[in-house]
């Protein structure tokens, strides 16, 4: 592991683009191993995470550093449920914020509401705050997220908000917020794979941006509406519906080499293809993949055979390149068969990520180091006479 030496450095540092490699502080959330196709959450793999445990277990890992008893899990449950209430000042806006825009942007809606919660509930900021009163804005914002996104989603659809259920865990009534109806056992765990799989994943950009601004000593809440920013790119976290909407375009089997060599030749990016991090196969696409084959039925026979395929064209045509599905391929393709519809797909992903972002604000809140890199300018010399 590299060391990170405070102190002052005597003149810039060079560093590659996208401070790819480059190895900014120190965590104790977990890591991502891209060469070994493999990513851990504290001491535990996340793929046996997801595969084990509820996601209350693992948001309890993340936040107390260890793995809930019963009677802990008992009580983390029970410190949850009312969380997950709306307070009435937020209640009140989100009408208009769901109704706000020709299009449905539920991220947006998602951060101005968090915002407004900041506000009624006086969220003060992190440098002010003890480590109790943080870790209570961290469990407020995770609990009540997925009430948010839901409300707005049935809003926009002209359907009434659900109020939040005390007897359902985090996946099943996730889907119960959306959909309306309590799902199966078999759908609820199948998401439940899902979120715990995406709670964290390493200092990617919407990670790194939260760390940033709990860097500066600001509310929780600022640092997660600044996550959720850089989450709503389509290179970040709106892909899930993306990669779907890509097996809709190619149809039929036969059709799968001509759109991949027509992506290609025009240099456009394969969503759901390529991961930044891993040279191997994606460990959280391969779980989905077993999971959505344990759901069955066409759609899933369908991705799977594309998938197959699109490596194959992709190692003839970019050799050396490994690219393999990455999660957002299957994701969409699971959640799909669990009745979610593609607008709340990337939301879906929204709701577990908060839980990790919050982790990580709360570990950069334990340091009194602001994050303040320096750029190298390249523009025309100063100084130039400033024109009459």
């Amino acid at each position: 592991m590299s060391t990170i030496v405070e102190g002052t450095v005597e003149g810039p540092i060079e560093v590659p683009a996208g401070l790819r490699n480059v190895v900014v502080t120190e965590t104790r959330l977990g890591d991502v191993r891209g060469d070994e196709g493999f990513y851990h959450y504290r001491q535990y793999s996340a793929i046996d995470l997801a595969r084990s445990k509820t996601v209350e277990d693992v948001w309890f890992l993340l936040f107390e550093g260890r793995l809930p008893d019963a009677a802990e899990r008992a009580a983390f449950v029970a410190e949850l449920a009312p969380l997950r209430v709306l307070p009435p000042e937020v209640r009140a806006v989100l009408p208009a914020v769901a109704a706000a825009g020709s299009s449905f942007n539920p991220l947006a809606g998602l951060r101005t509401a968090l915002s407004l919660l900041a506000a009624a509930r006086q969220l003060p900021p992190l440098w002010d705050a003890d480590p109790a009163r943080r870790k209570a804005d961290a469990m407020l914002v995770c609990a009540v997220t997925p009430t948010i996104l839901a409300a707005l989603y049935r809003l926009r659809e002209d359907l009434e908000p659900l109020e939040p259920r005390e007897d359902l865990g985090a996946a099943a009534h996730w889907l119960y917020l959306v959909t309306g109806e309590v799902p199966d056992e078999a759908k609820a765990r199948a998401i439940e794979h899902y979120l715990i799989s995406t709670i964290d994943h390493g200092f990617n950009a919407s990670t790194f941006t939260a760390r940033v601004i709990a860097s500066t000593g600001a509310d929780v809440v600022s640092a997660v509406a600044g996550a959720i920013g850089a989450f709503s790119g389509p290179l970040h976290g709106g892909a899930p519906d993306r990669a779907l909407a890509s097996l809709d375009e190619i149809g039929t089997p036969d059709r799968i080499d001509a759109w991949v060599r027509a992506k290609v030749g025009s240099g456009d990016r394969i969503m759901g293809f390529g991961h930044a991090v891993y040279r191997t196969e994606d460990p959280r696409s391969l779980m989905l993949r077993d999971i959505a084959r344990e759901l069955g039925g066409d759609l899933v026979d369908f991705a799977t055979t594309v998938e197959q395929r699109i490596v194959e064209v992709l190692a003839e045509l970019k050799p050396g390149r490994n690219l393999y599905a990455n999660v957002e391929f299957y994701a969409g393709v699971v959640m799909s068969i669990c009745d979610l519809p593609r607008a709340m797909f990337t939301p879906t992903f929204a709701t577990s990520r908060v839980i990790g972002w919050t982790a990580n604000i709360l570990e950069q809140a334990g340091t009194s180091k602001i994050i303040r890199p320096s750029a190298r300018y390249v523009g025309e010399a100063p100084p130039v006479p400033v024109p009459c």
